[in-house]
């Protein structure tokens, strides 16, 4: 899991790992080398020892080795009880999803942190050759929400990982919070990061938690997430909304809002749900506030990707602003909707400026404004937006709330926890197709894909465990294979692998009582 593109079982002995087994690790591999012998090493008991200098193909162990025959992430594993097993990838990230595939071959006591029985690792006689679908394979997690501590975005990579999955989208910024160290302009986690009290369920509930929620990341914290994931091959893209869903930014510094039509001192961070309708004003002051936010942004994060948001900004408080409109006129943007669109603009070229590529929610498409060459287009409302960027040039991330929304609800009935959205079960995840016959002329510009987890009602790991398992399993496979057949059998093959790493999955027949959320209103919604 995800489905590899052969495998051939040979039956008979496999090639069992015991204390004598040895790891060698062609140049460029050593990090391979190193992620198994941290798992294996510790779930078996293993020294996993470095092979003698010269380990050729003959030598019988486990033998990690860079073949650029193969695409970068391409990988083959070939097993046998006489020379072992030998992982060959096109780059390092290829030998990398090979190991992963090695785990998944020994069982699910692979997936432990320390040894439960002394039985053998046996690797069976097999031949697996493997290649990814789409190059960018994705998870956004909304920490703006509903704060996740440093660790549980750690066990995050690693499950992710797990599943060969390899862009992390840190959705950082919000109305509800802001959550990134900026030390040039510290109110931003100061005042930012904190809000007094959170809506419980959606945002018609009459429930509330009044205790304050809050937290941020140091920006050593998400270094260490940067450095993690790189080393098991996981880019973490950080997203800094702009110019909506900005309201957690004004409550820290108000002259980032439009103070001439509303008292911007008096605002907070927001505490409920939905889109708040105070967003930054189209200023020089705004724009070079944020220029200074993205220096330190690219000091931490050496993605090539930087999602600058531009989804749902309402546009009243420029409609009612002199200065927006005189900022209108100035620029010739025509209407609210340009001037959206030179914000996005103006930061698409800034980040081209030094070397990073701008992404954006589709809506940066809207406003009649050319969006800069390299700007990456993620189409969440349909895939109505990701047709149109394909068609101008632009690379798609395939994200449409209908399919890949994972805090939207798994079954219908009134026995999910908080039922929001469309009903998505694995199955539905699993027969989602990226590249509709409207894309079909463009699949050299899908990028990729991508699930989304929003976290309004996903308060801590546990709940975001229930939202993301077993369908992340399932989008994974979509984002992986060309081929997804037999996958309910291999789908319960993969859940003990699943409880073997604790996560708290929903089960096939339904919630456990400890899962539900007995009175907390929802927002369900039609079939799409």
């Amino acid at each position: 899991m995800p489905l590899p593109r052969s495998a051939e079982f040979r039956g008979g002995r496999g090639f069992a790992l015991d204390e004598r087994t040895a790891l060698w690790a062609a140049p460029g591999t050593e990090g391979v080398a190193h992620w198994l012998r941290s798992v294996l090493g510790a779930v078996y008991a293993l020294p996993l020892a470095p092979g003698p200098a010269g380990g050729g193909p003959q030598a019988c162990g486990v033998r990690l080795l860079l073949d650029d025959a193969l695409a970068p992430e391409a990988h083959r594993l070939s097993a046998d009880p006489v020379t072992g097993v030998e992982i060959r990838g096109g780059g390092p990230a290829g030998v990398f999803w090979g190991a992963q595939t090695l785990r998944q071959l020994l069982g699910p006591d692979a997936f432990r942190r320390a040894p439960v029985r002394p039985a053998a690792a046996v690797v069976p006689a097999v031949r697996i050759e493997d290649a990814p679908r789409f190059r960018w394979r994705g998870l956004l997690l909304d920490v703006a929400r509903h704060f996740m501590p440093k660790d549980g975005v750690l066990r995050v990579v690693d499950l992710m990982a797990a599943h060969k999955l390899n862009v992390l989208h840190l959705h950082l910024t919000d109305d509800q919070g802001w959550r990134i160290e900026v030390r040039r302009h510290p109110r931003l986690t100061e005042v930012g990061a904190w809000r007094p009290r959170t809506k419980l369920g959606h945002r018609a509930s009459p429930l509330w938690d009044e205790r304050p929620h809050g937290g941020f990341y140091t920006q050593d914290d998400l270094r260490e997430i940067v450095a993690y994931a790189a080393a098991r091959h996981v880019t973490v893209v950080p997203e800094i909304d702009i110019p909506g869903h900005s309201q957690a930014a004004i409550a820290a510094y108000p002259e980032l809002g439009n103070a001439d039509v509303v008292d911007t001192a008096a605002l907070g961070v927001w505490d409920t749900w939905g889109v708040s309708p105070h967003v930054l004003a189209p200023t020089e002051r705004v724009v070079r506030f944020y220029e200074e936010v993205l220096e330190e942004v690219l000091e931490i994060f050496p993605s090539p990707f930087v999602h600058m948001g531009g989804d749902e900004c309402p546009k009243e408080e420029w409609r009612a602003s002199a200065t927006a409109q005189a900022r209108i006129r100035e620029l010739g943007a025509g209407d609210e909707d340009g001037l959206q669109a030179w914000f996005t603009a103006h930061f698409a070229r800034w980040l081209a400026g030094r070397g990073r590529r701008m992404a954006g929610w589709d809506e940066v498409l809207d406003g009649g404004r050319p969006l800069p060459a390299g700007t990456v287009v993620s189409s969440w409302r349909g895939y109505e937006g990701g047709v149109a960027a394909a068609r101008a040039g632009h690379e798609v991330v395939v994200c449409p709330e209908q399919h890949v929304y994972l805090d939207h609800r798994q079954a219908a009935g009134d026995g999910e926890p908080v039922p929001l959205g469309f009903v998505r079960t694995v199955e539905d995840v699993h027969g989602f197709e990226p590249v509709p016959a409207e894309l079909d002329a463009h699949r050299d510009r899908v990028l990729g894909v991508q699930a989304n987890l929003w976290t309004e009602v996903v308060e801590d790991a546990r709940r975001a465990d229930y939202q993301l398992f077993p369908r992340l399993a399932a989008f994974a496979e979509v984002a992986w294979s060309t081929g997804r057949q037999d996958f309910p059998a291999r789908l319960r093959a993969h859940l003990p692998r699943l409880g073997a790493l604790g996560v708290e999955y929903r089960p096939p027949a339904g919630p456990h009582p400890w899962q539900r959320r007995p009175g907390l209103v929802g927002r369900p919604l039609p079939g799409p």
